[in-house]
């Protein structure tokens, strides 16, 4: 006979028993409390009634435990009191373990004659209801509380002690069964309620974290997208105001008309700054509430695009680079926000044309297809100015970053016959056709 089949069989059901279907149950302090208060109170008056009339049901019953110690009047009255204690001592522990103290309980019961389970009884009815409220091993714990009910509601000597007295409506030996029974399934339905109480509750957790997450993720990306708008702000405009001061103190005294020249390219480019960043931070107190100081609306004209690169070159050009810019393909529309990346991917490699190929002349070819828009600007090299700052590369990241929002690409790179060349690739939705 093969057994193997038995003994997996055997195995799964042993491994069903011992997996926990939740967390343990953690008590409060407060919990705590009141189960040592509710051992000690009913605990106490059962032990009372246990002193001075469990010995001698206990005298008067020939079953569990009394068959040991008849004939010993200290003898029977340490095991009622011992019997009591091991009973209602481990209540004290019931949220905690709950299916030891019910095996304990039921233990204590076992041993109690059927004269004396007063002492035991309603410790087994709170032993069961919290086994089937709080125990996190639901198959072992709804195991035992059958198990629990034959045992003390079909005992031999409860129908004995019941034909002693008159015959009750409801036989005596059914009595545990009509309390337990109700009992265990009152306390089962409350754990189920409170287990899905205790899911909902953690779904609605993790909504909210989720929200705060995204939230969170969404004030990151603003952040950036703000920071990039203020870093080309800052590093364009201000770039050309310093190289413009700087060339315009140096030939003040030999050339007064070119360094008047030199100060309206700053005063332009100051203008220009403020423009932008005064839309910049609009953005930012847009939901704010109204500054009474400031009675006239924010600034919000809008962001420059593609129509505004003649613009930028003329500025380029006041700074003393020659710049060429030629368009090809046919114009078209873009999105705003492609037509923004595109005019800040020009802005970014003229101002480093300007900072660090200084005397070199420059070329902006802006290129439409059906399908996607490419920008080139190519310099033909020069030598770092002597007035501007070292950058940091944060201008090209910013200007990845920005591509990659609309799937484009960024390539830059040194040219084989000197300068510098930077190319942007960004796809562009399909032209509606009526």
């Amino acid at each position: 006979m093969n057994t193997a089949p038995v003994a997996a069989r055997l195995s799964d059901g042993i491994a069903l028993l011992r997996r926990p279907t939740g967390p343990p149950h953690c008590p409060a302090r407060r919990n705590l409390v009141f189960d040592v208060l509710l051992a000690l109170a009913i605990g106490g008056v059962v032990l009372h009634w246990a002193v001075h009339n469990g010995a001698e049901q206990l005298r008067n019953s020939p079953d569990g435990i009394a068959t040991l110690v008849l004939g010993s009047e200290i003898g029977i009255e340490i095991t009622v009191v011992a019997l009591t204690v091991l009973a209602w001592a481990p209540l004290v522990l019931r949220r905690r373990y709950p299916l030891a103290v019910l095996w304990i309980v039921t233990a204590a019961a076992v041993l109690t004659p059927a004269g004396a389970q007063r002492t035991t009884f309603y410790a087994i009815v709170i032993a069961a209801y919290t086994a089937a409220v709080y125990s996190p091993y639901r198959a072992a714990a709804l195991l035992s509380l059958p198990v629990t009910v034959c045992t003390i509601g079909t005992d031999e000597h409860t129908r004995i002690m019941g034909a002693m007295t008159s015959p009750p409506i409801v036989p005596t030996q059914y009595v545990p069964l009509l309390i337990l029974i109700p009992l265990i399934f009152a306390a089962n339905g409350m754990r189920t309620w409170k287990l899905r109480t205790a899911a909902s509750q953690d779904r609605v957790s993790a909504l909210e974290r989720e929200r705060a997450e995204e939230l969170r993720r969404a004030t990151e990306q603003e952040r950036a997208r703000i920071a990039r708008e203020l870093h080309d702000v800052v590093t364009h405009n201000v770039s050309m105001m310093t190289i413009q001061a700087g060339a315009a103190r140096k030939v003040m005294d030999l050339a007064p008309q070119e360094a008047r020249e030199a100060l309206l390219a700053v005063e332009a480019a100051g203008r220009s700054a403020l423009t932008e960043l005064r839309h910049t931070m609009g953005l930012l107190s847009m939901n704010d509430p109204p500054d009474p100081d400031q009675p006239t609306a924010p600034d919000l004209t809008p962001q420059p695009g593609l129509d505004q690169l003649d613009s930028l070159v003329d500025r380029m050009r006041h700074t003393g680079v020659p710049v060429t810019l030629t368009m090809s393909g046919t114009p078209r529309d873009v999105p705003s926000g492609i037509g923004l990346t595109a005019y800040r991917v020009v802005q970014e490699a003229l101002t480093n044309t300007v900072k660090h190929a200084h005397g070199a002349q420059a070329k902006v070819n802006v290129d439409y297809a059906d399908d996607h828009l490419k920008v080139e600007i190519a310099d033909t090299g020069g030598a770092p100015s002597p007035t501007a700052a070292t950058g940091n590369g944060r201008g090209l990241l910013g200007l990845r970053e920005r591509l990659s929002v609309y799937d484009g690409a960024l390539h830059t790179g040194r040219r084989l016959t000197g300068g510098y060349r930077v190319r942007a690739h960004i796809p562009l939705p399909p032209v509606e056709t009526v």
